[in-house]
């Protein structure tokens, strides 16, 4: 993902699609430069690291693009069981497959908000209507603010900061 600046006239969809996406390129961009240990340092007393915040927007990406307004099978359901689980990486799973699982969800949630309109409204399995516009702005600012405990982990490593 490369990242650019959102057109700051664009339409409606325009905006909310070019935030969505710098935020996602932004998580991306803190990563670089860092090795595999580095990615799967835990940071917080919870034991957050940089890789388990990609999981988590990974699973959030899918559980509301794709399952709650695509309609496609959850395959992270079984996550809600156990405390934390989405925020957290195995030692089986490669750096590079979990990087890879946030981008092809990104890119299939991309197609699925390309076939929908703002004003499409959807059930959540705990029964609230919310419309593609909710659900956008939702993940803008769920990865926003994700990217500003990146930024605070970023640093913590190895001092580098910036946007």
């Amino acid at each position: 993902m490369t990242r650019h600046d959102p057109d700051r006239l664009a339409d409606e969809r325009g905006a909310l699609t070019q935030h969505l996406a710098y935020q996602r390129a932004t998580l991306l961009m803190k990563l670089e430069g860092l090795d595999d240990q580095e990615l799967r340092r835990a940071m917080t007393a919870s034991g957050l690291s940089l890789l388990g915040l990609v999981r988590h927007l990974t699973v959030t990406e899918h559980g509301w693009f794709l399952s709650i307004f695509g309609g496609t099978p959850d395959p992270y359901a079984h996550l809600d069981e156990q405390p934390d689980a989405e925020f957290r990486v195995g030692d089986d799973e490669r750096t590079a497959e979990v990087l890879d699982l946030y981008r092809q969800t990104c890119a299939r949630a991309d197609e699925v908000v390309a076939g929908g309109e703002l004003d499409d409204v959807v059930t959540t399995p705990w029964g609230a209507e919310v419309n593609l516009r909710a659900i956008l702005t939702h993940m803008v600012q769920e990865t926003a603010r994700h990217n500003g405990h990146a930024d605070l982990m970023r640093e913590a490593i190895d001092g580098v900061t910036g946007s």
